[in-house]
């Protein structure tokens, strides 16, 4: 069996779990005032769980072969693929989700559209550092402003210091 089919295959098997979670045991917990409501809590898991199965199984019965593009993806040559940029960019995640909170998410995430944009090949500084500041701060100002969601913007120690 190809690789795709073997990921697909092992999605399968995560979207069933992910939907059986969402369709039998998510809801249990609800008050009763919100089992009225038209949207529940696990309304987008189940969906998502459908589409992902319905993707999975798609894949596994070959709906989407046709034949092999230029583009597509040959896993016998895995070590020409730039896997470097993508592992890096896998540890620049973790390292950025772990200083959400500590440094505060305007300056962590505007380092991380910055050193992300730089490990996949930008070098336009300035149009780089315009880009990830004014992404981030808009992010901010609909999560925080519009949303109402409370979002950490500085880092720890500048929010002790003036009492915020």
């Amino acid at each position: 069996m190809a690789l795709d089919r073997w990921i697909a295959l092992v999605l399968l098997g995560i979207c069933l779990v992910y939907g059986y979670t969402a369709f039998f045991t998510m809801d249990e917990g609800l008050a009763p005032f919100a089992r009225r409501n038209p949207v529940w809590p696990s309304t987008f898991p189940k969906v998502l769980s459908v589409f992902g199965v319905v993707a999975s199984l798609l894949i596994l019965l070959g709906v989407e072969k046709g034949e092999e593009k230029v583009g597509d993806i040959d896993y016998r040559r895995l070590h020409e693929y730039k896997l470097g940029q993508a592992l890096i960019l896998l540890g620049l995640m973790v390292v950025y989700a772990l200083c959400l909170r500590p440094v505060g998410f305007l300056l962590s995430t505007s380092l991380f559209l910055l050193i992300g944009s730089f490990v996949l090949g930008e070098r336009k500084w300035l149009l780089m550092l315009v880009i990830s500041l004014s992404a981030t701060f808009i992010v901010w100002y609909l999560v925080q402003e519009v949303l109402g969601i409370y979002m950490r913007p500085l880092p720890m120690f500048i929010t002790q210091l003036i009492g915020a």
